[in-house]
Formats: structure tokens, C-alpha cells, sequence
């Protein structure tokens, strides 16, 4: 397994998090979550940030050894796209649907969920 690869595809991840759940999407979803301001700026950044950043390693890592070694770039980028999408937000969307969540609360978290694998895809089929 290239770590490198693993590593660059976890931060990047917990880039696109960044950006994704803060001005992208941010208030939309808490809103459908139901934290107001004080909630998350009362919450443990350290915890938040640290142990996204971990989760987002140790998927990167599991999905660069599902992957295999030396997988092509369009080939990883692929799979990435169907894991995410097909898994992931599949996966959300069942438990949504159960938790009667909201619509835009599963199109918010199944396509950051989808450019997140995409990602591990692409930076794990190009350094690998």
C-alpha cells in the first residue's frame, strides 16, 4: 500500500469537508441537523477536526487496500465515484429514509460522501 497516496487522499478529504460542510453547505446543513451556532462553536474542535481527519485515513486506507496495488487512475477514480455514491450514500439514504430525514440532508452528506471516495479514487490511482 502506497501511504503516501493514503495520506494524501485522507487530507483531502478533510479538505473538501472543509469546504463542503463550511461555506458550501454549512448552514444548510446544520439547519437539517438542528445545531444552531452556539451548539457548534461550543463543540470540541480539537475532537471534531482530529477524529475527522482519522476516520478520513483509516477510508482512505481501507479503500486503497480494496483497491489493490497499482489500480490506474481511471479505474480508482471510477470505483471511487461507485463506492461513494453506491455505498455510501446508498447506504445514507436507507437510514435517512428510516430516520425521516430530510431530502437535502442526504443530498448534502451522499454527494460529499461521492466526491470523497471519487477523491481517494483519484489521488490513490495517480500516486499508487
Amino acid at each position: 500500500m502506497n501511504w503516501i497516496a493514503v495520506a494524501a487522499a485522507g487530507v483531502s478529504a478533510f479538505v473538501l469537508g472543509g469546504v463542503w460542510y463550511g461555506p458550501l453547505f454549512g448552514k444548510k446543513w446544520a439547519g437539517y441537523v438542528g445545531l444552531s451556532e452556539e451548539d457548534q462553536k461550543s463543540a470540541s474542535m480539537s475532537k471534531v477536526f482530529g477524529g475527522a481527519l482519522v476516520l478520513s485515513l483509516i477510508a482512505a486506507a481501507v479503500f486503497a487496500a480494496f483497491l489493490g496495488p497499482n489500480p490506474g487512475v481511471e479505474f480508482a477514480t471510477a470505483a471511487g465515484f461507485a463506492a461513494g455514491l453506491g455505498w455510501v450514500a446508498a447506504s445514507f439514504g436507507i437510514n435517512y429514509l428510516f430516520a425521516q430525514r430530510p431530502f437535502g440532508l442526504w443530498l448534502i452528506d451522499g454527494g460529499y460522501a461521492t466526491l470523497q471516495f471519487t477523491l481517494y479514487g483519484l489521488l490513490i490511482g495517480l500516486l499508487g
